[in-house]
């Protein structure tokens, strides 16, 4: 009996089961499309595309506005209800279910309506910036403007403080007390209470007149005499 023929091994497609090949590095074994195959989304325009757009302009037709309804006007309820005389929330709930009043249009809008008036002549953007002055940067006029402008303010600053010198000090409490001293009161030599009321029993004056002469003379030649007291003898020239 003749022994049967090996049956050709088919190629596994199976990722995990597949073989390597002989001296071949191992491949995929999924299998890739033809060259005719898209990668991708393929979106196929239904608009006209470019030559639909040059042929005419798509202009958007406006649409009417929407009617919504306006919030109610708590505000204007609430003072209602107070000048009506209701104070608790009940009958604040019961006025408005009867007063229903709404807030005007222009309040809930966020844009105006017509657009704001703006003259025919006016310009929008910002004007352009003055071209530099490159004789003034090639002269250095900018640093002789500040160096005058320095001089200047030296100069002031020089004009002020003389101006402050020239003013009349401001008197101080200090410089008063030097200038007007307080008179300082006198105190008489203390004296046993004992002897305060008791008369002198000695005087060497004739009269009171004669006192006053004689002391009167002292003190004025205390300054040519000797001595602390201006008692001693007179003073040489």
């Amino acid at each position: 009996m003749a022994a049967a023929a090996p049956r050709a091994r088919r190629p596994v497609h199976r990722p995990l089961r597949a073989q390597p090949e002989l001296g071949k590095p191992r491949r995929s074994s999924y299998a890739l499309p033809g060259p005719d195959f898209t990668y991708g989304l393929c979106i196929r325009g239904t608009d006209g595309g470019v030559p639909e757009a040059i042929g005419h302009w798509h202009a958007m037709k406006p649409r009417p506005p929407s009617l919504r309804e306006r919030p109610r006007n708590y505000i204007a309820m609430n003072r209602g209800a107070l000048k009506a005389g209701y104070v608790t929330a009940r009958e604040f709930n019961l006025y408005r279910h009867v007063k229903d009043i709404r807030c005007k249009e222009e309040d809930g809008s966020r844009f105006k309506k017509a657009p704001p008036s703006l003259p025919p002549d006016m310009t929008f953007g910002i004007t352009a910036r003055p071209s530099t002055p490159i004789f003034d940067l090639l002269q250095h006029r900018y640093q002789e403007v500040w160096v005058e402008q320095q001089r200047a303010a030296a100069a002031a600053r020089q004009a002020e403080k003389k101006e402050l010198q020239k003013k009349k000090v401001c008197e101080t409490r200090t410089t008063l007390l030097r200038k007007h001293p307080p008179p300082v009161k006198v105190d008489s030599l203390w004296h046993l209470p004992q002897f305060q009321k008791v008369a002198p029993h000695l005087s060497t004056f004739p009269s009171r007149d004669a006192h006053k002469k004689a002391f009167s003379v002292y003190h004025s030649e205390q300054p040519t005499r000797c001595g602390p007291l201006g008692q001693g003898i007179y003073i040489k020239a």
